[in-house]
């Protein structure tokens, strides 16, 4: 019983279930149906939202589209329309190049015919021409064979005829200008004379012209003057080529002179020599690296010397050129008178004068310093010293003032007070007892002239007067100057100096023509 009634109720249990299951499956088939109407529904309005969308944007492209090639359009107009205008102008301008060429070979074909027309002309006028000259060859011909006839004589006898006649007109005038020459020579004699006499008066003077132009090296012995002398002379002869003076060497004991008249050559000599004696090295390359040497000392000295000066007066501001020409005054003497020392005294004695008339010292102890500084390179520039040295001044920056100062120093009438007090002191300075001994300045001129002479050649390196001007000693560049060239030279500048300059006795002219070749061993 108890089993059948649990047999009952499971079964009912079972229908339960089997009813519920199916109430559930209509009602979740019921959930399913109304779920894909509305998924059917909302997916028609996507549909339908898309296909709208689609469609503007499809309307958007087609107008962007329209946009775009209507400004392709325009573009391309517009691009064809300037290749047009620049078309038609490259047609002008082609147009216009051809009206050219056409005018062009029009002129030319004119210019062609007007050629070929005075061709034919030219051709023409030489016919002419030939014709005139056969003419006239033939006229002259027959007048020539008249005048034969009616002198008598051949054209050849009447060249030799009119040959003597000018031969004796030659001859009337040779004697003519013998005459004259020999009325030349006579007055030139005559001064000559004087010249000579005047030399001679002037050599009377032997202690004072050794004094001024002959130094005196001391040697340690005897022996050192064949080493001066060197192998064949070569030494000696270096020396003399390289400073331009005279080396002395005779029984004096224990001492060499040297001679010259320039004064700075002979002190670069002098210093040089002494050198070489206490090195011991004596030889033509050594003597040439020490006179090098010592001609940049003696230059050192000249600026010192011109320093010194200006410190004694006082002054300043003068130019480091000028400051050199007043040292050169050192080496420099003016009728035996060191121009140096005068200008320094004419300096203080126009500072002196000056202060006593109330004007400015230190513009007078400047004019007066000044005053000379043209002799240092008088042999050099044409011109009296004055003059020089007012250009120099002028040059270097001095003073209105203080260059017609230097102008007038040795005029009559100075147009300044400056200038007057200038003369003065010089002439103070010059006039007082033992300032001056001898009139040397002409003869040291003179030699100054000679050395000028022969530098006035091309080719010609240095020049040194010697032996009191009785010879010049010419050294010439080997590479512009030959060996024949050299004896051509020597009798031109002899030639010059026989026409431009006046000299007792006679001068010998030497050109020195050196190679030298120079190697190192290493």
């Amino acid at each position: 019983m108890e089993i059948f009634t649990v047999l009952a109720l499971g079964a009912g249990a079972v229908v339960m279930l089997l009813m519920g299951a199916g109430i559930g499956f209509i009602l979740r088939k019921k959930v399913v149906e109304s779920s894909f109407e509305g998924a059917t529904k909302t997916a028609d309005a996507i549909i339908t939202g898309a296909r709208k969308e689609a469609e503007a944007l499809k309307k958007e492209a087609n107008l962007q589209a329209r946009d775009e090639l209507y400004q392709l359009k325009q573009d391309f107009e517009k691009e064809t329309s300037e290749r047009r205008k620049e078309i038609q102008a490259l047609e002008k301008r082609l147009l216009s190049k051809e009206e050219n060429l056409d005018r062009k070979f029009e002129s030319l074909e004119r210019k062609e015919n007007e050629f070929h027309k005075r061709e034919k002309q030219i051709i023409h006028h030489e016919k002419k021409v030939e014709e005139m000259e056969r003419n006239y060859n033939e006229l002259l011909d027959e007048h020539k064979r008249k005048l034969e006839e009616l002198s008598g004589m051949s054209s050849e006898e009447a060249k030799k005829q009119l040959l003597d006649m000018m031969e004796i007109e030659a001859k009337h005038e040779a004697g003519k200008t013998l005459k004259r020459i020999e009325e030349e020579t006579l007055a030139e004699a005559d001064k000559k004379a004087k010249e000579i006499i005047s030399t001679a008066i002037q050599r009377y003077a032997g202690e004072y012209v050794a004094e001024r132009t002959v130094s005196v090296v001391n040697l340690p012995n005897d022996e050192m003057k064949g080493r001066i002398i060197g192998r064949e002379g070569r030494n000696i002869r270096a020396i003399e080529a390289i400073t331009g003076i005279d080396i002395i060497i005779d029984d004096t004991p224990e001492a060499v002179i040297i001679s010259g008249h320039n004064p700075i050559r002979r002190e670069v000599a002098k210093i040089a020599l002494e050198k070489l004696i206490a090195d011991g090295r004596i030889h033509p390359a050594r003597i040439e690296e020490v006179v090098s040497k010592v001609e940049v000392e003696v230059n050192r000295a000249v600026m010192e010397a011109g320093e010194r000066a200006i410190f004694d007066t006082g002054l300043h501001g003068i130019h480091p050129e000028v400051q050199k020409l007043v040292g050169r005054l050192k080496f420099r003497t003016s009728y035996a008178q060191n121009v140096y020392a005068h200008s320094l005294e004419v300096a203080f004695i126009c500072g002196i004068m000056a202060s006593e008339l109330g004007l400015s010292t230190k513009l007078a102890r400047r004019a007066g310093l000044l005053h000379d500084i043209g002799k240092a390179v008088d042999h050099e520039i044409e011109g009296s010293h004055a003059e020089i040295g007012a250009d120099l001044a002028k040059k270097y920056g001095e003073s209105p003032k203080i260059v017609a100062a230097i102008a007038q120093h040795h005029n009559d009438n100075p147009e300044t007070i400056l200038g007057v007090l200038i003369q003065a002191a010089d002439t103070l300075s010059a006039a007082r007892p033992g300032a001056r001994r001898e009139m040397l300045e002409s003869y040291v001129k003179r030699l100054e002239d000679l050395e000028k002479i022969a530098r006035s050649f091309k080719g010609v390196e240095k020049s040194y007067a010697m032996q009191a001007g009785r010879e010049i000693r010419i050294m010439v560049n080997c590479n512009s100057v030959t060996d024949e060239g050299a004896v051509v030279l020597s009798k031109d500048i002899a030639k010059k100096i026989e026409k431009e300059l006046s000299y007792p006795g006679q001068i010998k002219i030497n050109v020195i023509r050196e190679t030298r070749a120079v190697d190192y061993a290493k």
